[in-house]
């Protein structure tokens, strides 16, 4: 596992990262309440905020990178169908464009175990964007891009025990609670490849961006970086 991983797996960092990793359950079902931090001052509840998803959403990108990708401008939506709730707070769509990067669709498809190892089948190249290789795993792909993966490097395809040619499919341990497809993605296991629909919205209810948080604690880092942004305006 690659150092980066390590150190962001860390228990005592007490962070949610994209790896099927036992400790990621641990954090999971141990994580306090994020909200009901009454004794805490805003400032503080946003620093947390901004600390917890972006341990989650980062991909091992830097401040002053995400600085540069982060858009002050959301959707406003205030619509309701019916009975029915209006949509999440769109400050969960802040990290929507992250989901456009290659080794987040590697992940997303469960052709890898973790971001990680997504970083690694790319930079190695396992990994082709509309049938030629594409060796950057940060590279954010267009709507309608194909991605495929060669299937021996997938991680849940193994040859047989008799030899044969076909890959037989082989569940890694604890890999079952990220085993989920995002509305925006469209995956053909049988060809192992993804196509790139759209990037995320919000829908009556839900969110499509996959995140262990809470729209209102995304809410919280969204305040954070627009102030961190005005403060750099005003320099």
């Amino acid at each position: 596992m690659p150092r980066k991983a390590e150190v962001s797996l860390k228990l005592s960092r007490k962070l949610i990262a994209l790896s099927w990793n036992p400790r990621n359950l641990y954090q999971l079902a141990t994580k306090k309440q994020l909200l009901d931090e009454r004794h805490k001052t805003l400032f503080q509840k946003m620093w947390k905020a901004k600390r917890d998803t972006r341990g989650y959403h980062d991909a091992s990108t830097t401040e002053r990178q995400w600085l540069r990708m982060f858009d002050a401008q959301l959707p406003t939506l205030s619509l309701k169908f019916g009975a029915q709730a209006s949509h999440p707070n769109t400050a969960s769509l802040m990290y929507a464009c992250m989901e456009r990067r290659l080794d987040f669709i590697v992940f997303r498809s469960h052709f890898a175990s973790s971001v990680w190892m997504a970083r690694q089948l790319i930079v190695h190249g396992k990994v082709k964007v509309n049938g030629k290789k594409f060796p950057y795993p940060s590279h954010r792909v267009k709507d309608g891009d194909v991605v495929s993966v060669d299937p021996e490097a997938v991680a849940t395809l193994k040859k047989p025990a008799d030899g044969g040619a076909v890959l037989d499919f082989a569940p890694l341990p604890y890999q079952q609670p990220w085993m989920f497809i995002p509305e925006y993605l469209e995956v053909n296991y049988n060809t192992c490849s993804t196509v790139f629909l759209r990037e995320p919205v919000t829908k009556p209810g839900h969110t499509e961006v996959p995140s262990p948080y809470p729209p209102e604690f995304h809410a919280l880092a969204y305040r954070f970086y627009q102030r961190r942004g005005r403060t750099r305006k005003q320099m």
